[in-house]
């Protein structure tokens, strides 16, 4: 067990952990803003009145790149069924639709630097005279900055010692969360985690192992994924991770695999086919979903009869699970008992702890990416 929401098997490697408890105790010790702002004592740079201005409306546009959406995508995708607003998200260069204009919604626009080209041309095409806009972005001179000073709109500053895709919980993740009806000061599980012992032992073993098949030359993380609400989850997790630890001709690949789905078309390889990958499964259990209609079921599939989504959804998990075992493949796995903030907040944490203890064990820096911004200056002298 993980947490009292999160059942956790994790994968059964037996390695030493006392090299990793002292690089944990030690992080634990740095005045790390990213840790902090997974606490309770973070303090968001927005206020009531801000919030309660905005709060009334029903559509909201979010526009930014990589971390400045995808944690926001992740809480409204894990809790879509309950909220009761419309969130949409402009997190790419592509032909925008008429829906991307809606007169009545509120932008949020947000880029730590204030200067990401892809944000800054969704503004330029998504932005009219009379829209409702929020921008969220580092105090300092920079494009969108000095765009939301001539428009007069709202600013939050994004904390700048916090990189983009480790801002979930602070104001980048936690103000859209609000928005949405969501109590965020359940995401802040930080502290309560650090000091609960199982938690603990369970991050640091995790991270032994992922340690060592990365030694073993197996670099490709997949996530079996059984929860369509989570596949921003993992989109989110996936640059976590890549961003984080793709730096000296090392690092891990994380790609996200959908199931049943991908039961027919990947499978195949992932039990037969090379050997460099772990694995994670992910399931969410919920107390709803749909139901056979029995008197369409025909007789030689008659084990079906009473059964609805999630029993057959997770007979399958089961079944994946089992055939691993039996071919050695090594995996972990999450099950989620509790659809709510605090069990999202924790995984949030569980996976931040565990990109930075992988970074620093590797000697890596976990918090800069020093590859993709020689592609943005690239890009720029081209266009110029």
């Amino acid at each position: 067990m993980l947490t009292a929401g999160i059942k956790f098997i994790n994968f059964k490697t037996k390695l030493s952990t006392k090299i990793l408890k002292k690089k944990l105790n030690l992080l634990l010790k740095e005045n790390n803003q990213v840790l902090k702002s997974l606490g309770k004592e973070y303090k968001n740079d927005y206020n009531t009145k801000i919030f309660n201005k905005y709060k009334k409306f029903s559509n909201y546009r979010i526009i930014g790149m990589g971390g400045s959406s995808l944690g926001a995508q992740a809480i409204y995708d894990f809790f879509k069924k309950k909220i009761k607003k419309k969130f949409s998200f402009i997190d790419n260069l592509r032909m925008h639709s008429k829906n991307d204009n809606l007169n009545d919604s509120t932008n949020l626009i947000i880029s730590k630097s204030g200067n990401t080209i892809e944000t800054i041309v969704n503004a330029n095409i998504i932005i009219k005279k009379k829209d409702k806009n929020i921008f969220i972005t580092e105090n300092r001179n920079s494009y969108l900055y000095n765009l939301a000073n001539k428009l007069k709109a709202e600013i939050v500053h994004h904390n700048n010692f916090i990189g983009g895709r480790y801002s979930v919980l602070s104001e980048v993740g936690m103000l859209p969360a609000e928005l949405m009806g969501l109590n965020v000061k359940s995401f802040k599980q930080f502290n309560s985690l650090v000091n609960n012992k199982k938690f603990i032992d369970a991050l640091i073993s995790d991270v032994s192992s992922i340690l060592y098949f990365s030694k073993k030359k197996k670099f490709n993380s997949i996530i079996i994924n059984y929860d369509e609400q989570s596949e921003n989850l993992f989109k989110w997790y996936q640059q976590l991770v890549a961003e984080s630890l793709g730096k000296k001709k090392r690092g891990i690949l994380p790609i996200v695999s959908n199931m049943p789905k991908d039961n027919h078309s990947v499978m195949q390889l992932y039990l037969d086919g090379f050997k460099n990958n772990f694995f994670t499964f992910f399931y969410t259990h919920e107390k709803q979903s749909q139901k056979i209609n029995n008197n369409t079921i025909l007789y030689s599939q008659e084990f079906l009869k009473g059964k609805n989504l999630a029993e057959i959804t997770y007979a399958q998990k089961k079944a994946t699970e089992n055939v691993f075992k039996m071919k050695n493949i090594p995996f972990r796995s999450f099950e989620i008992k509790k659809r709510n903030e605090k069990t999202l907040g924790e995984l949030f944490s569980f996976f931040i702890l565990e990109t930075i203890l992988i970074g620093k064990s590797l000697n890596l820096n976990p918090y800069d990416q020093p590859a993709v911004e020689l592609i943005k200056t690239e890009t720029k002298n081209l266009l110029i």
